[in-house]
C-alpha cells in the first residue's frame, strides 16, 4: 500500500510538473541558499583546521598590537623586534627555536615577466617552526643568514607567474629591482581568504634587514615553535614576563603584543564561521517557512480538484487513514523533491561562487558535510509533513457521497 501511494503521488506530480516547479521553488531555493553558505564556510573551516593541524600544536606568534582602547590609525605600532624573540628564547624554558617574519611587498620580474607577491624575510629556522617546506632544491642555510646573501625560496604560483621552467633553481630574478637567486621552491598549499601561501617569496632577514634599514626592521611578527609536551597556558605567562619587562610596561598598563596560540587561532576562526552559518541558516529559514505554506497552498487546491477521486476510493473500500496517507506521502515528496535539487543547486552554487570570485579572492575547495545533506533533506521531509497534514487531513475527512456529487 504504501508503495502504490508512492507511485500515485509521482503520477500526480508528474502529471502537474510546471505547477510541482513554482510550488517547491521556495524549498529549492531555500535549501540551496543553506547548502551554498555551508559548503563555503565548511570549505574554509576544513582548509585552515587542516593548515593549522599541519603546523602543529607546538606553535605560536606574537604580534605588535596597540590594545583595544588605542587607535592604529592615529598610533603606530608598537615595536616587535628580533632582540625582543631573542631575549624571549633565552628567557624561557620552553621555546625550541623562532624565526621573526617581516612582511612586504614585492614586485618581481624576469625578461619580460612581471609579478607582484608577498614577500617574507625569514631566517634558516621558518621551516621546522611552521612546517612549511620546500618541495624542490633547499631553504636558507646559517651561512646565507650569516653572509646576507641575495638568494630566495619562490611559491609554486611565483613560478608559473615568471615562467621559471621546470628547473627554477639557480635562476636570477629582480625583487625590488635587486638581483636574487632562486634556490628552492615551496609545496603547494592553497590558500584562504585572499592569503595565497603559494604566491610567497622569502628572503633571508639579515638581507631584507641591508635592504630596507633596521629602523623598518621594527614591527615584526614573531613565531615560536615549542619544546614538545610545553605548557601554553605557563608558556604565554613567560612570554608575557619577559616582554612587559623588555618594553618597560609597568604594572596596570595593558600588552602592546598579542600572543596567538593555533588551538586558540583553531577554536575561534570555528567559532566565528559556525556563527555565520547559524545566521544565515535562520534568514533562510523564512524562504523556507514560505515554501511550506506553497505546499499547503497547492495541496489544498489538490484536494478540491481531486474530490471525486477521493470519493471514488472511499465507495470502494479506502480507509481514511489510506487516503490520509496518500495526500501526506505526496506532501513529502513535492517537499523532498524541492530539498534534492536544492541540495544539487547549493553545491552548484557554491562551486560557481568559488571559481567567480577567483579573481577577487582565494577560496578553498567546496566541502559539503554528509550532516548538512542529511538535514537539509530530513527539515524538507519535516516541513512536508507540517504543511502538508492540513489538506491531507481535510481529504481524509470528505464524506464519499458528497465527494462522488461533487462537479
Amino acid at each position: 500500500m504504501f508503495l502504490e501511494n508512492v507511485k500515485i503521488a509521482a503520477q500526480a506530480i508528474w502529471a502537474n510538473k510546471l505547477r510541482s516547479i513554482l510550488t517547491v521553488l521556495g524549498i529549492m531555493i531555500g535549501v540551496a541558499s543553506v547548502i551554498a553558505v555551508v559548503s563555503l564556510v565548511q570549505g574554509m573551516q576544513y582548509n585552515i583546521s587542516k593548515d593549522l593541524q599541519g603546523i602543529g600544536s607546538n606553535f605560536f606568534e606574537v604580534y605588535p598590537d596597540p590594545g583595544e582602547q588605542r587607535n592604529p590609525f592615529l598610533q603606530k605600532m608598537p615595536d616587535l623586534t628580533v632582540d625582543d624573540a631573542a631575549a624571549v628564547r633565552r628567557g624561557t624554558t620552553f621555546v625550541k627555536q623562532f624565526t621573526p617574519i617581516y612582511m612586504a611587498t614585492a614586485q618581481m620580474k624576469l625578461g619580460d615577466a612581471r609579478h607582484q607577491a608577498t614577500m617574507y624575510a625569514v631566517n634558516e629556522t621558518y621551516q621546522e617552526v611552521t612546517n612549511h617546506w620546500v618541495e624542490h632544491g633547499r631553504f636558507f642555510t646559517p651561512l646565507d643568514e650569516e653572509g646576507k646573501k641575495h638568494v630566495c625560496v619562490v611559491g609554486p604560483e611565483v613560478v608559473d607567474k615568471l615562467k621559471l621552467g621546470t628547473e627554477p633553481g639557480g635562476k636570477v630574478i629582480q625583487i625590488n629591482n635587486t638581483a636574487f637567486t632562486v634556490v628552492g621552491v615551496f609545496e603547494t598549499k592553497g590558500g584562504t581568504f585572499g592569503n595565497n601561501q603559494d604566491d610567497i617569496v622569502m628572503i633571508p632577514f639579515s638581507t631584507a634587514t641591508v635592504m630596507f634599514g633596521s629602523e623598518n626592521m621594527r614591527k615584526l611578527v614573531l613565531a615560536f615553535q615549542m619544546q614538545d609536551g610545553s605548557d601554553i597556558d605557563l608558556a604565554k605567562e613567560q612570554v608575557t614576563e619577559v616582554l612587559r619587562t623588555r618594553h618597560h610596561l609597568k604594572k596596570g598598563e595593558p600588552n602592546d603584543f598579542r600572543i596567538i596560540a593555533q588551538e586558540e587561532l583553531m577554536k575561534t576562526i570555528s567559532t566565528v564561521l559556525m556563527n555565520v552559518t547559524m545566521i544565515m541558516s535562520a534568514v533562510v529559514g523564512i524562504a523556507l517557512l514560505v515554501g511550506g505554506i506553497g505546499i499547503m497552498n497547492i495541496m489544498l487546491v489538490s484536494v478540491t480538484e481531486r474530490t471525486r477521486e477521493i470519493g471514488i476510493r472511499k465507495s470502494i473500500g479506502a480507509r481514511r487513514r489510506d487516503v490520509l496517507i496518500q495526500f501526506l506521502i505526496e506532501a513529502i515528496a513535492l517537499s523532498g523533491l524541492g530539498g534534492a535539487i536544492g541540495v544539487a543547486g547549493g553545491y552548484g552554487l557554491a562551486t560557481a561562487a568559488r571559481f567567480g570570485l577567483k579573481k577577487f579572492v582565494t577560496l578553498p575547495p567546496v566541502h559539503t558535510p554528509l550532516w548538512a545533506i542529511v538535514l537539509a533533506v530530513g527539515f524538507c521531509a519535516v516541513l512536508g509533513i507540517i504543511f502538508g497534514i492540513y489538506p491531507a487531513a481535510k481529504a481524509s475527512k470528505l464524506d464519499p457521497i458528497e465527494a462522488l456529487r461533487y462537479e
